[in-house]
C-alpha cells in the first residue's frame, strides 16, 4: 500500500469566540489517502493554519523538507520509521511545538489507516487491551462574566454531568491569572469559594479535580490557597503553574494535599521527561495530538508507570482526538480517566458535529471499541460547511 495523496483542512465554527479559551471551536483535520482507496483521519489541538502550513510548506534542504512530499508515495505500515523519518527531516523546522503538533494529525490518520487495513480497531494493533473498561470524566467550563453566573454555571453542569452517568467531573476554576474567565479578577478565596460549591454540588463519593490554567507564577502562592482544599478531595490539581517553572512545579509537588497534574502543551517524551523528574508531577497529561501522536503518547505512558505516576490524558477536541484517546487509554493500565468532552454540555459546534463516534457511556464507562481503525465517521457536511482553508 502506498500514500496517494495527504489532505490538511482548516476548520473553524463560525460562531466562535476568540475570548474563549476553548480550542475545542477550531480544528485540524488531515486525511491520508492511499491507492487501496482506504483513508486514515488524523487530528491535533493546534492552531490549523499553522499546522497546515507544517505540513505542506515546500522543503528546501534535508532539516527541513516538506512532510506532506515524505509522506506520498511512502508505504504507510511502519509508522515508527515513517514518524522518524518526519521528525528528522523537519527537524530545523520545530523539534517541539507546531510541529510535532502536527505530526501528531499525521500519525493518528496512519494508525486509523492502519487498522482499517487490518480491519481491526487500534487499541489492538497497540498493545495488550486492559480487562476493565475506560472511565471518562466529563470536562466542565463555565459560562457568564459575573461571579455567581460562573459559579452556578459550573454547578448546574457538574448536576447535570452526574445526571448523564458520568462518575467523575473535571472543573475549570479560573476567575484570575492569565487565562481568566472574561476577563474575570476574583480573589483566591473566591476560588475556593466554587471549589466548595461544586464538590457539594456532586456529592462526597463522585471523582472531582480542578483545573487553574496557570493561575499562579509559584508554589508559595499556590500553596497559600490549595493548602485549603484537601477537605474537598480533589483527585487531582491541574496546570497550576506556568508550565516552565519546573522547580516551583517540584515545591508544590511536595507540599500539596493533592496530585499534581501537568503535560496537556507538551511534544515528545523528552518534554515529559524534564516535566517527571524535575517537576515531580504525579498525574502526566499527554494530549495524543500534541505529543506526537500515538507512539510518542504511550512512550510517556512508559515513562510514568516507571516512576509509578498515573496517566490521564487530556483531550479537548472532537470525537477524532477522543476516539483515539480512548484507544490509547485501552492499552494503558494504569491509565485512571480519559478526559471527555460531552456534546450535552459544551457550546462547541465542532464538537457536537464534526464526527460520529463509537464511543458511548454506559454505567459511567466506555465500552472497548469494536469498530476498524479509529471507529469513526466523518460528517462531511460539517467539513465542507465550516472547512475555511
Amino acid at each position: 500500500m502506498k500514500i496517494t495523496d495527504v489532505e490538511c483542512h482548516v476548520l473553524l465554527a463560525p460562531n466562535y469566540n476568540p475570548a474563549f479559551t476553548s480550542s475545542a471551536q477550531d480544528s485540524f483535520l488531515v486525511l491520508i489517502h492511499t491507492d487501496e482507496g482506504l483513508t486514515g483521519i488524523g487530528e491535533s489541538d493546534v492552531n490549523p493554519w499553522i499546522a497546515k502550513a507544517c505540513i505542506e510548506a515546500p522543503g528546501t534542504h534535508t532539516m527541513g523538507m516538506c512532510v506532506k512530499d515524505m509522506l506520498i508515495g511512502a508505504d504507510p505500515g511502519d509508522i515508527a520509521s515513517l514518524w522518524r523519518r518526519l521528525y528528522l527531516g523537519t527537524a530545523m523546522n520545530g523539534r517541539r511545538g507546531a510541529v510535532v503538533h502536527a505530526l501528531g494529525a499525521v500519525e493518528m490518520a496512519l494508525w486509523d489507516l492502519r487498522g482499517k487495513a487490518a480491519d481491526r480497531p487500534v487499541c489492538d494493533l497497540l498493545g495488550v487491551v486492559r480487562p476493565d473498561p475506560v472511565i471518562p470524566y466529563a470536562s466542565l467550563q463555565p459560562a457568564g462574566d459575573r461571579f455567581e453566573e460562573y459559579r452556578d454555571a459550573l454547578c448546574a453542569s457538574a448536576e447535570r454531568a452526574k445526571s448523564l452517568g458520568f462518575r467523575a467531573i473535571k472543573s475549570e476554576v479560573t476567575m484570575n491569572g492569565p487565562y481568566a474567565h472574561n476577563n474575570l479578577h476574583e480573589s483566591y478565596d473566591r476560588h475556593t469559594e466554587v471549589v466548595a460549591a461544586v464538590r457539594e454540588t456532586i456529592g462526597p463519593d463522585m471523582t472531582l479535580m480542578v483545573d487553574v490554567q496557570y493561575l499562579w507564577q509559584d508554589a508559595a502562592t499556590a500553596l497559600s490557597v490549595v493548602r485549603d482544599w484537601a477537605e474537598f478531595d480533589l483527585f487531582f490539581l491541574e496546570t497550576p503553574i506556568w508550565p516552565d517553572y519546573l522547580a516551583e512545579y517540584a515545591k508544590l509537588a511536595e507540599a500539596a494535599p493533592m496530585p499534581i497534574a501537568a503535560g496537556e502543551w507538551l511534544a515528545t517524551r523528552y518534554e515529559f521527561e524534564d516535566l517527571m523528574d524535575r517537576g515531580h508531577i504525579g498525574v502526566a497529561q499527554p494530549d495524543v495530538g500534541r505529543v506526537g501522536g500515538l507512539n510518542e503518547a504511550r512512550a510517556v505512558c512508559d515513562m510514568a508507570l516507571e516512576r509509578n505516576l498515573t496517566i490521564v490524558p487530556h483531550c479537548w477536541k472532537t470525537g477524532v482526538s477522543i476516539s483515539a484517546t480512548a484507544h490509547m487509554a485501552f492499552v494503558t493500565p494504569h491509565c485512571a480517566f480519559i478526559e471527555y468532552l460531552p456534546p450535552e454540555l459544551c457550546e462547541e459546534t465542532l464538537r457536537r458535529e464534526l464526527v460520529a463516534e463509537e464511543l458511548s457511556l454506559i454505567d459511567g464507562t466506555i465500552a472497548r471499541p469494536t469498530k476498524p481503525g479509529l471507529g469513526i465517521e466523518l460528517n462531511w457536511d460539517a467539513v465542507k460547511r465550516y472547512k475555511v482553508a
